[in-house]
């Protein structure tokens, strides 16, 4: 027995040092390789697209120290770093916010009961967001060329920010947009369907079902909310509960293979040293948009960015 615990620790020790190097803690311009630069040093601002990536959020209101993303989770968006569209480069910037709490900060991560009162985590992000995007406009930046992106709460984000704010940058690219928990299966939307599954959501926790409505809801008032969502039917967060997208003013989205290939191809997430199928991760429907197979959907980006800038 004591033999098999020594391996067990030996290998999960093993696990911790193979990913202990992906972790990266700090806003910066993504290189090709994936790290991170944090000069603000931009040659030639004028021609120049910038992408503001978000991260997601393991906590729907908490500030969380020491996280911010892993390498994994920007390979595809180092694939686009140097990208030309109409002779203008993409640069593309990690941007670190989870340290941001909302004024409520639920200890039990989406599980609240009572309203929501004061400023959510999610709109003091964008703040940031909207002060960085001041920062690039200084420098020469043209608004029409910066584009918020995310993924998970950074894709909620992503979609808030353009409804309310269209005017300060070009657009929108929103990843799995989700921050809420594993709604769609915890709630077996698949079974029930999405208005009882949703219901039952609202029965156990209707702070947060409260919070999560006006946020869509607000994002439905807008006349035009230009953003490219990408969505996947098997995510466990808002999968199968993503159809009110198709209702939002501006927004196109993608719905994504209800396998775990896109082309045809097995989809990988890559670390510094270590691989492994997106398939085998608990929710590989939420990272779809993290295997290197979603390069496929490049030149669509392309193609979306080029008609936001012209």
């Amino acid at each position: 027995m004591r033999k098999i615990l020594i391996v067990v620790i030996f290998g999960l020790i093993s696990c911790v040092n193979a990913f202990a190097n992906d972790k990266i803690l700090k806003s910066g311009f993504i290189t090709k390789s994936a790290s991170v630069n944090e000069s603000m040093n931009i040659k030639d601002p004028k021609n120049k697209i910038i992408i503001i990536y978000n991260h997601g959020q393991a906590k729907n209101d908490k500030a969380i120290k020491n996280e911010c993303i892993w390498v994994s989770q920007i390979r595809n968006q180092a694939s686009l770093v140097d990208v030309e569209i109409n002779n203008k480069k993409i640069m593309v910037y990690n941007f670190c916010t989870n340290y941001l709490a909302g004024d409520m900060s639920p200890k039990k991560y989406w599980k609240f009961k009572e309203p929501y009162k004061g400023v959510h985590k999610l709109d003091k992000r964008i703040e940031k967001n909207l002060e960085l995007v001041d920062k690039f406009v200084k420098i020469g930046v043209p608004r029409k060329q910066i584009i918020i992106s995310g993924h998970s709460c950074g894709g909620l984000l992503t979609l808030m920010l353009l409804a309310t704010n269209p005017e300060k940058v070009g657009g929108g690219i929103s990843y799995m947009q989700a921050c809420y928990g594993k709604l769609s299966s915890k709630y077996k939307a698949k079974k029930l369907g999405s208005e009882a599954a949703l219901a039952k959501f609202a029965k156990k926790y209707p702070g947060g079902a409260e919070l999560r409505q006006r946020q869509i809801d607000n994002i439905k008032k807008s006349n035009d909310v230009p953003v490219l969502a990408f969505t996947h039917p098997k995510d466990k967060f808002e999968g199968l509960l993503s159809d009110w997208l198709e209702e939002v003013p501006g927004v196109k989205r993608i719905v994504i293979s209800e396998d775990f290939k896109i082309n045809g191809k097995n989809c990988i997430l890559k670390g510094n040293d270590w691989e492994q199928k997106v398939s085998e991760r608990k929710n590989p429907g939420h990272l779809m948009n993290q295997g290197l197979c979603f390069q496929y959907y490049n030149p669509v980006i392309k193609d979306y960015i080029a008609s936001r800038i012209k």
